[in-house]
Parts: structure tokens; C-alpha cells; sequence
């Protein structure tokens, strides 16, 4: 059992169970191409360490384990009490072992040979369902430097200046608030704050920093800073990485 990258509070962790080193590989490099944290596993005693140890947000699952087959993992897991979301990850594409997957507690199941981009939409779309069911978080204030934002009320003020955001403005901007002096990669920026529905790609989270940078700017130095090639960061005037 493998870990890759360091953990941050707010980041999603993916554990990737797979006794196929070749999958394991293409499919941890992508998930970290996009932003997770990535565990691994390669029996299914190890994918039940791995749970308990680690705590991850989602289960990557292949049914085809040498110990014992994903299903009864994931039977076990929801068992012992674990609300993880799984995907199962198969070879198998009958309706009744699709049925039989949900049945012992899966949330999805992707067929090998599959597409990298359907299975990360898969993560995507399973992790989002799973943050709708959990009870909305209480209000707070996010702070940094001089900024302050509100998420009760929606008001934003820098040096006790208030500012009128639009509402893609806010969320841009209570995403960095929350990630203080951490590199943004545009994907994940995407991903967080228009969820990836947005055709514009890329070049619209440019646009939205352009925007929120013109109205921080009358009220102090520049607190968005570009990262070049990767994305954006939050962090105080002057301070280096």
C-alpha cells in the first residue's frame, strides 16, 4: 500500500484498489493530473488498512482482487460501518454483476476497457452527490490579510472597504479564501467553482481573476498572484513560496 502527495484539510483523496500495476499507474497519475490525493492498494485486506488508516473520500474498486473480489470488500466496509462511495472497476459487464455491485453497497461501476475521462467524470459526479447528502456546513467568516469574506450575509470587505462581487465573483474568491498559500491549478479552480459545466474552459478563470483583481486593487497591494504555467495562489504581499 502506497501514498502519494500530501494531505491537505480540504483535498479529496481517492483510494485506487488494483492488483494491475499498469491501471494503478495510469489511473493514479490522472487522478492527481486533477487535483486528488491518490492512495493505492493491490489486495483487498490492504484496501481495508487502507480505509481505517487513511480515511478517503472515495474507493476506486476493482472487483478482480487475488484475495477476494471487490464486491465482499465493499460488503465488508459498509458492514463495518463506512459511508466511503465506491466505484467498482471490472471486466465484468453482465446487468445482473452491475446489479449485484450496487446491491453490496456500490455507488457506480465502470467496465474495463474504459476511458480515463468517463472515470473521472465517474469520481466527479459520485463525490458531488456524496457532498449534496451531507448537512450543510454552518456559516462562517473567511479571513486573510485584510480581506474578510461572509458567507452568511455575503458581504466582502478589504480594509474595511466593502465589495460589490457578482455571484461567480464570491465563489471564486471564497475558494482561494479557503485555500490561503495554496497553489490553485486552473482545473481545480474550474472544477470547484463552476463545476466543470462551463464551456469556456480555462480561459474563464483568467477572465474571473482579471475581474476580482480590479476590484481588490484600489484597496491595497495584490494579494492573487499568478503561478505561471500552473494557476493561482493566495498569499501576502511579498511572501515567497
Amino acid at each position: 500500500m502506497s501514498e502519494n502527495g500530501s494531505r491537505d484539510s480540504r483535498s479529496m483523496r481517492v483510494l485506487v484498489v488494483d492488483d494491475e500495476a499498469n491501471i494503478v499507474d495510469l489511473v493514479r497519475m490522472s487522478l492527481r493530473f486533477h487535483g486528488f490525493d491518490v492512495v493505492t492498494a493491490a489486495s483487498g485486506r490492504e484496501a481495508m488498512a487502507a480505509v481505517t488508516e487513511m480515511a478517503p473520500d472515495l474507493v476506486v474498486l476493482d472487483v478482480g482482487l487475488p484475495d477476494t473480489d471487490g464486491f465482499e470488500v465493499c460488503r465488508r466496509l459498509r458492514d463495518a460501518g463506512a459511508e466511503t462511495p465506491v466505484i467498482f472497476l471490472t471486466a465484468r459487464d453482465r446487468h445482473t454483476d452491475k446489479v449485484a455491485g450496487l446491491t453490496y453497497g456500490g455507488d457506480d461501476y465502470v467496465t474495463k476497457p474504459f476511458s480515463i475521462d468517463e472515470l473521472i467524470a465517474r469520481v466527479r459526479a459520485v463525490l458531488r452527490r456524496a457532498r449534496r447528502d451531507q448537512p450543510p456546513l454552518a456559516a462562517q467568516v473567511l479571513a486573510f490579510a485584510d480581506l474578510v469574506l461572509n458567507e452568511d450575509s455575503h458581504e466582502v470587505a478589504r480594509g474595511g472597504h466593502p465589495l460589490e462581487l457578482s455571484p461567480t465573483e464570491f465563489k471564486l474568491l471564497r475558494y482561494l479564501l479557503a485555500n490561503p498559500r495554496r497553489v490553485l491549478s486552473r482545473a481545480q479552480i474550474l472544477d470547484a467553482v463552476w463545476n466543470y459545466d462551463f464551456d469556456g474552459g480555462h480561459t474563464i478563470v483568467d477572465q474571473y481573476v482579471s475581474y476580482l483583481r480590479r476590484k481588490l486593487a484600489p484597496h491595497g497591494p495584490p494579494l492573487i498572484h499568478t503561478q505561471r504555467g500552473f494557476g493561482y495562489v493566495l498569499r501576502e504581499p511579498g511572501a515567497q513560496l
